[in-house]
C-alpha cells in the first residue's frame, strides 16, 4: 500500500522540552491515518510540522518520495496538505462565510465573489448536514457550530491530505456520525486523512490504521481492524485500561445551590432555558448530559452570572445571587470552568504561574503588592495536585498540551476556592489518563464539602463521577436520577426532545 507522506526521523526540540524525538509516520494514500497518544505526547506538534505551522529540528519530510521543506501552512497548502485545528482558527467578527473564505477568496473581476463564497459554503454545509447559516456572525454561534465551520473552512481547499485534530470534540453523535461518512466519501476520492481523537472506539471506526506515540517517541504502528480499546490504551500509556465506571459516594451534605425558575430567550443561535429549577448539596457531583442545542451550557452560564438578561432565583449557601454580576458571583462562591478554554479560560500572551493565580491575586499579595514568593508557592501546589506537565510556573501556557491546558484553566478556579464549581465539557480533548486524573480531582473536591456540576456529551463520563445525573432537552429538565438508578437507553432517551411543547418541571427517578 502506497505512503504518500512520510515524517522521518521527525525531531522537534523547545526549549526545555523534546517534544518529538526521531519519530517515523507513514500516512497511506487514500486511508484514514489515525495519530493517539496521551495529551504531551507530541500527536499536535507532529502534525503541525507536517501542515507548514511549524518547523522540525530535525529529520525530513517526503511527500510522493521527494523530500520537502515548508515554511509556513501556505507552502504546505500549495502542495495539498490542510488542516483542521483543535483550537478554533476562526475570525469570531467575520460571516461563516468569510470565515470559510478566509485566505481563499473567490475572486471575479478583481473582486471577492460574495456570492460564489456563500453557495459554496452552503453546499458545503448541507453535505454535513448542519443548518448554519452563511451570513450568520461566527463568534455568535455555539461552539458546535464554530467546529464545524473550522471542518468546512478546511474542506473547501483542495486538499490531498487533510489532518484532522479533534474534529469532534465538540460534536453530537448525530454530528460526527455525519462526518465520518463524508471521510469515508473524502478518502474513497483519495484524499489521505491524519485523525487524532482521545475517544477511542470512536478512532478505531473511522481508521484503517493506528500509529502510536509516547512522550514524544514512535511506540508501535498497526492495522485498526487488528486491535482494541485495551492495546490502544497499553501501548499510550504503557498501563492496562483503568476502569472510570466507579460508583460513587453518596452525599450527605446540606444544600448549597438552590435555583428556581431559570429561564434564558434564545438568541443569535444560543440555545434557551425553559424554567429550569436545580438544587444541588455539598459533596455532590451533580452531571449534566444532553445533545448540543439543549441549552446545557447556557445553564452554567447563567448560574455563573454570564447572562444577566435572564430570569429566575439562585440561592448560594443563603446568599441571593440573581442581578448580581460574575464579579460578585465569583466572591460568593460560583467559579466556572468554561468549554472553549482558549477563548474564555486562559490568558495566552501569559505564563502557567501567571494564569493559575491571575483569578486570586490578594491571595498572593501583601499589603496591596503581589507576592512572586507566594504567587510561586501557590502555583507550584496546583501544578504538583493537578499532576499538571510542565517545565516549571515560567513556561508559556500556549506551549502545554491542551488536556495540560485544561488543567491549568482547573487550577486557577480551585486557587479561588469555590463553594460550587461548574465544569463545562472538563475533559474536552483529553486522554484517558489525564482524564482519570481529573475524576479524581472532583472526587476529592466533592469528599471535601465542595458542591460541582458539570456538563458532558459522553455518557461514559456522566456514569463515572456523577453522583447524580440531570438531563436537559429542549431547555428543559427531563430526567434527575441518583447514580446507578439509570442506563444509557434512558438518558439518550430523556435527551430527546420530542416536541416543542414539554413538559413543565422535572421528573424524579429511583
Amino acid at each position: 500500500m502506497s505512503v504518500i507522506f512520510h515524517a522521518d526521523r521527525i525531531t522537534r526540540i523547545y526549549p526545555g522540552t523534546v517534544a518529538l524525538d526521531q519519530v517515523d509516520f507513514r500516512i497511506r494514500r487514500g486511508k484514514v491515518n489515525a495519530l493517539i497518544g496521551e495529551n504531551g505526547a507530541g500527536k499536535s506538534t507532529l502534525v503541525k510540522i507536517l501542515a507548514g505551522v511549524e518547523q522540525p529540528s530535525g529529520g525530513r519530510l517526503l511527500l510522493d518520495g521527494r523530500e520537502v521543506r515548508f515554511e509556513n501552512a501556505r507552502d504546505a497548502a500549495r502542495l495539498g496538505i490542510g488542516m483542521i485545528h483543535q483550537e478554533l482558527n476562526l475570525c469570531p467578527n467575520l460571516s461563516v462565510a468569510d470565515n470559510v473564505f478566509l485566505g481563499a477568496e473567490k475572486v471575479k473581476r478583481g473582486l471577492i465573489d460574495r456570492g460564489a463564497q456563500e453557495r459554496a459554503a452552503r453546499e458545503w454545509l448541507a453535505r454535513l448536514e448542519e443548518p448554519v447559516p452563511v451570513g450568520a456572525i461566527t463568534g455568535d454561534l455555539p461552539l458546535g457550530q464554530q467546529q464545524i465551520v473550522e471542518i468546512v473552512k478546511a474542506l473547501v481547499r483542495d486538499v490531498r491530505i487533510l489532518m484532522m485534530d479533534e474534529p469532534t470534540s465538540a460534536l453530537s453523535a448525530a454530528e460526527t456520525a455525519v462526518l465520518f461518512r463524508l471521510i469515508r466519501d473524502l478518502t474513497e476520492h483519495g484524499v489521505s486523512i491524519v485523525y487524532i481523537s482521545h475517544r477511542l472506539e470512536e478512532l478505531l471506526e473511522i481508521s484503517d490504521f493506528v500509529t502510536v506515540l509516547r512522550d514524544g517517541r514512535l511506540v508501535d504502528e498497526a492495522e485498526a481492524a487488528a486491535v482494541e480499546v485495551k492495546w490502544l490504551v497499553e501501548k499510550m500509556t504503557g498501563r492496562t485500561r483503568r476502569e472510570t465506571r466507579t460508583a460513587p459516594p453518596a452525599a450527605t451534605g446540606a444544600r448549597v445551590l438552590s435555583a428556581h425558575r431559570l429561564s434564558l430567550a434564545a438568541a443569535n443561535g444560543r440555545p434557551e432555558l425553559r424554567s429550569v429549577s436545580l438544587d444541588l448539596a455539598a459533596g455532590e457531583i451533580v452531571g449534566v448530559y444532553g445533545l448540543m442545542g439543549s441549552g446545557r451550557t447556557e445553564l452554567l452560564e447563567h448560574l455563573a452570572g454570564l447572562h444577566p438578561e435572564g430570569s429566575g432565583e439562585v440561592n448560594l449557601a443563603g446568599a441571593r445571587l440573581e442581578g448580581k454580576p460574575v464579579q460578585e458571583r465569583i466572591r460568593a462562591g460560583v467559579i466556572l470552568v468554561p468549554e472553549d478554554r482558549q477563548a474564555a479560560g486562559l490568558v495566552q500572551s501569559l505564563d502557567v504561574r501567571a494564569n493559575v493565580t491571575l483569578a486570586n491575586l490578594a491571595s498572593c499579595s501583601t499589603a496591596g503588592h503581589l507576592s512572586r514568593a507566594r504567587e510561586d508557592a501557590a502555583a507550584a501546589g496546583l501544578i504538583a495536585r493537578l499532576r499538571i506537565k510542565t517545565s516549571g510556573g515560567g513556561q508559556p501556557v500556549t506551549a502545554l498540551s491542551g488536556g495540560n491546558q485544561q488543567k491549568v484553566v482547573m487550577a486557577k478556579c480551585l486557587l479561588a476556592a469555590p463553594k460550587l464549581l461548574l465544569l463545562d465539557e472538563p475533559t474536552r480533548g483529553v486522554d484517558v489518563g489525564a482524564r482519570a486524573e481529573i475524576y479524581d480531582v472532583m472526587r476529592s473536591l466533592a469528599a471535601g464539602g465542595m458542591c460541582i456540576l458539570f456538563t458532558s456529551s459522553e455518557l461514559e463520563e456522566i456514569f463515572a463521577v456523577a453522583t447524580r445525573i440531570l438531563v436537559l432537552a429542549d431547555g428543559r429538565i427531563t430526567g434527575d436520577y441518583r447514580a446507578g438508578a439509570a442506563d444509557e437507553h434512558a438518558l439518550v432517551a430523556a435527551s430527546t426532545p420530542v416536541s416543542r411543547i414539554a413538559q413543565e418541571g422535572s421528573q424524579t427517578h429511583g
